[in-house]
């Protein structure tokens, strides 16, 4: 896990080692064990490490390999395997680096290799032979790719702060950008940000960039959720089986390919603890186990201790646990927005870099378990939008029986929100309807779960984990999001998605889990601090949206505002699933302040 950067430039314009630190100073958080630069005429790569594989200086970055240099940032988790086979192949290695294995790999088979890697990736090479230079992402997303066109060159990096450090990058507020972020539920999909002068590489996809200006990008892999040829061959114990089968394998990746050892993110819901469970059922001993809460409020418990705690007996972890008092939470919130690469609504960000703030003392890398609620259908409102989709009236667009569940906004409350320059019609809608009327989906229940795991958690809670553990130098690995599990869950019947929430991971996990975890209602992860809009929090929201700036700035319509801040607490000042609309205009605004403004002043 590490951070990297680059730029490349055709107007006749020289890379220097001068404009390549700003980058590297706003990265060293997710690389501090290293870091390094090559430079040649007008191209540039830069690299800050964090060792996890291959302590040695052998693993440095950028790595060179003739006329290839590397810069490379995730695991790949099959890397020894494809080590061999190249060895097969003829090729010679100079260390046990995963990094030396994507040049080896690309030597071999070009940009085709992306498709023999198993894990989590972002990368950049050089290539002098062709003078391209050649980025890439992996399939999920998991690893953050940004890039920035400017005069006569283009920039990329791991997250935004690097590239806004580097100067020269258009701040203007991108309306389309901006009517996702508020619409579609906190998310920016690829390849949009809030900003008009940056954009991500969609996952799945490399881009080459050519010295003469050139730019060429293709998706190197697409996911279906169609029924197999044979699928009606297999009943319900054949695909709980295969799927318990992969998810073992998917867990077993992320712990061996790593030389430091491996922690789990302990929740205390059933994903955590599934792991956990796999874990000790595979034989692995001393497991380290993290929790964090905080404190109870009349409303609701601060923490879900009661239930990890539980997880911990069982299997004896090692186990730390964090109580955080809630007068400890807004003080910490500046520090956790300087930490995302993007706005984010969800404030369980806030949970997450408090807790790895402590769990980076202890060890390197997490296993957390992002992405099983949408693999596995664990939200309600997929079966609601399943039913409403049957209701639909022919020819109806299927983003109606979406977008009543899942939009934090009509396109119409958006335009009287925002200021009138940022007015685009309803993008968001047509995005979705794009993506939900798709080919490769069996059922429209098939097709929201793949436009889910595919698009929606790579910009909310996989971005938030990248975030928020890489703020701290810790490695999060993601075994739900193992790709041969997912397209292997995706290929199954529509039966066992609707059945229950999360139906199959409760039948591979009842025997090894508490069934007191299992069989709990569905819960969030409590920030009591952050919730209820009064108080200090209130006073924090209105001191950001009342301030010179934000005046200044001038995003959102000022009676908008004001009557949030007149009614913070009635139902109409909430999203569908509870969003606090205040939180969401302060959380875009106090992130424009500290990432953006600081830059262009």
């Amino acid at each position: 896990m590490c951070g990297i950067c680059g730029e490349i430039y055709w107007n006749g314009r020289g890379v220097s080692e001068a404009s390549l630190t700003p980058m590297l100073k706003a990265l060293e958080r997710r690389g501090p064990d290293d870091g390094g630069t090559w430079i040649q005429n007008q191209v540039g790569l830069g690299h800050r490490r964090l060792s996890i594989i291959d302590l040695s200086d052998a693993g440095h970055q950028p790595m060179i390999d003739n006329e290839l240099s590397l810069v490379f940032n995730g695991c790949i988790y099959n890397y020894q395997s494809l080590r061999s086979l190249l060895i097969e192949l003829g090729h010679e290695f100079c260390s046990h680096s995963d990094t030396e294995v994507i040049l080896k790999a690309y030597r071999q088979w070009g940009m085709d290799c992306v498709t023999r890697f198993e894990g989590m990736f972002a990368f950049a090479v050089w290539d002098d032979h062709h003078q391209q230079l050649l980025i890439a992402r992996d399939r999920f997303g998991i690893k953050p790719l940004y890039y920035a066109p400017v005069d006569g060159g283009v920039k990329f990096a791991s997250n935004t702060q690097a590239l806004l450090a580097s100067g020269d990058i258009n701040t203007e507020i991108d309306p389309i950008g901006l009517h996702h972020q508020f619409t579609l539920h906190g998310v920016i999909p690829a390849p949009y940000t809030i900003l008009k002068g940056i954009r991500k590489l969609e996952p799945g996809h490399w881009m080459i960039v050519n010295p003469d200006g050139q730019m060429f990008k293709k998706s190197y892999w697409h996911l279906m959720a169609e029924r197999p040829a044979g699928a009606e061959n297999l009943n319900e114990e054949d695909w709980i089986n295969r799927i318990h089968d992969s998810l073992k394998q998917a867990v077993h990746k992320r712990l061996t390919a790593a030389d430091v050892p491996v922690g789990v993110l302990l929740s205390g819901g059933l994903d955590s603890s599934l792991i956990v469970a796999l874990l000790a059922e595979a034989g692995v001993e001393n497991i380290r186990t993290f929790s964090i809460g905080f404190e109870d409020v009349p409303e609701e418990k601060g923490s879900e201790f009661e239930y990890s705690d539980q997880v911990v007996e069982r299997y004896q972890t090692i186990h730390k646990k964090y109580l955080i008092s809630n007068e400890e939470v807004l003080p910490r919130l500046p520090g956790a927005v300087d930490a995302m690469a993007e706005p984010m609504f969800g404030q369980d960000a806030v949970a997450f870099y408090l807790l790895s703030e402590q769990v980076s003392k202890d060890v390197k890398v997490v296993m957390s378990g992002q992405g099983a609620d949408e693999v596995f259908a664990g939200y309600f409102w997929y079966p609601q939008m399943a039913e409403a989709y049957e209701k639909l009236s022919p020819g109806e667009p299927p983003v109606n029986a979406f977008a009543p569940f899942y939009f934090d906004r009509t396109h119409e409350e958006w335009l009287e929100m925002v200021n009138p320059k940022y007015h685009v019609h309803d993008v968001t809608s047509e995005w979705a309807n794009d993506r939900l009327s798709e080919p490769g989906a069996t059922t429209f229940l098939d097709q929201v779960l793949r436009l889910d795991a595919s698009t929606l958690i790579v910009d909310d809670p996989v971005k938030r984990v990248d975030n928020m553990t890489m703020a701290w130098s810790l490695e999060a690995r993601v075994p739900f999001l193992d790709h041969d599990l997912v397209e292997l869950t995706m290929s199954a019947p529509e039966s066992l998605k609707r059945k229950d929430f999360k139906y199959v991971l409760k039948k591979i996990a009842r025997g090894i889990v508490p069934d007191s975890v299992i069989d709990r209602p569905k819960g969030y992860f409590p920030m009591p601090a952050l919730k209820y809009v009064r108080d200090d929090f209130y006073q924090w929201m209105k001191d950001v949206l009342t301030s010179d700036a934000a005046k200044t700035r001038g995003i959102f319509n000022p009676d908008y505002i004001e009557n949030l801040l007149a009614n913070p607490e009635n139902e109409a000042s909430f999203t569908a699933i509870k969003g606090s609309k205040l939180w969401h205009a302060a959380l875009l605004e106090l992130w424009l302040q500290r990432n953006v403004d600081r830059h262009i002043s």
